[in-house]
């Protein structure tokens, strides 16, 4: 055993020249607050809204405020960023009449009291205030939230996407990757063969990883017409209904939706009127570029009763942040936050 105040040496990874993370003992975490607050004022200030449009003028100003807590973790070279965070935004406004003369210009904040990487793939709330209520400053304040909100989820979703790819620490980590391959080119042609089988073997990693995809599989029954069902989950009123969360539903061929507050948004492939639904549907806290299939078939076996087969493939068996719960939260998201909503909300039991 050490004695008091030193470590075993069997115990403790350092870091070496070459960047080498000995048998990925070594979990590296990173202090990402200024960073952020750094990225957040660049991303949103001085940033110009409206430019005339409707005789308004509508620029953000400056960040005000942004506190909390984040941080990227590093294990094993995969990535897990935190962050919960609030940030408050000063804008200026101004109303001029047809012939440019000013009416009122004022000021105002937007603020987002929480930015969390549990709701990676939402629209954060948004709270928008101005100096002046009055009637001139109502049309002003409306501007900023239809055109301003939107820009502010845009910024705050680039943030997001930053921190899943490492914020500040993914410099580091391309360094290191920079000094190990200049480590390696000096080795003789005998490291050199090792090497290559060891690009080979990460290929083989990388190749099975792809393989890590599940296929949700579901029969449910229901005392309903068909066509009626469809038209439930194809509604965008109706859906709100029964999941209690904000939607938009396209109806048609290629038209997106999105639901449960855009946790998860897609696009309609296929659609046949109490026969059949095809989706593309991506979560947002899914891995970028990954989009699954559902496939939802109606059976109307006798009047009243309908029998829905769900196929839900292609569904990854990791989140972005490394988490395993992907497929089984899926299954009991269909089962619990849908098919027996709907069964709750519209007395479709069984």
């Amino acid at each position: 055993m050490a004695r008091m105040g030193e470590g075993d040496k069997r115990w403790i990874v350092e870091d070496r020249p070459d960047g080498t993370n000995v048998h990925n003992w070594h979990w590296s975490e990173t202090d990402c607050l200024e960073w952020s607050r750094s990225f957040f004022n660049k991303l949103l200030s001085n940033q110009t809204l409206l430019n005339g449009e409707g005789n308004l003028h509508i620029r953000t100003k400056k960040l005000e405020k942004l506190e909390g807590e984040a941080y990227v973790n590093i294990r094993k070279g995969k990535i897990i960023p935190g962050y919960e965070l609030s940030l408050v935004l000063s804008w200026e406004g101004e109303a001029k009449d047809t012939d440019g003369t000013s009416l009122l210009k004022t000021e105002g904040t937007v603020e987002i009291p929480y930015i969390s990487d549990e709701n990676a793939g939402e629209n954060p709330e948004a709270r928008v205030t101005i100096r002046d209520e009055g009637p001139i400053g109502k049309r002003l304040k409306d501007a900023f939230i239809a055109k301003g909100k939107p820009f502010v989820f845009e910024q705050v979703q680039v943030y997001v996407n930053a921190m899943a790819k490492g914020g500040p620490a993914k410099d580091d980590l391309e360094s290191k990757k920079v000094v190990s391959k200049t480590a390696g080119s000096a080795k003789g042609a005998g490291a050199v063969d090792k090497e290559k089988v060891a690009v080979k073997e990460v290929v083989k990693k990388e190749e099975k990883k792809k393989e890590g995809f599940k296929t949700i599989a579901m029969t449910e029954k229901f005392n309903c017409r068909a066509k009626d069902l469809f038209e439930i989950l194809m509604d965008e009123r109706r859906w709100k209904g029964f999941s209690r969360s904000d939607a938009r539903i396209s109806k048609e061929v290629g038209g997106e939706f999105s639901i449960f507050n855009g946790s998860v948004t897609g696009k309609n492939v296929e659609l046949q009127e109490g026969k059949l639904i095809v989706q593309n549907w991506r979560f947002g806290s899914w891995p970028d570029g990954i989009q699954s299939t559902v496939r939802i078939v109606f059976d109307e076996p006798e009047s009243g009763v309908t029998v829905v087969k769900l196929t839900h493939s292609n569904v990854p068996e990791e989140d972005r942040y490394g988490n395993a719960t992907v497929v089984e939260n899926t299954e009991r998201g269909w089962r619990d936050l849908i098919f027996n909503k709907i069964r709750a909300v519209f007395g479709f039991g069984i």
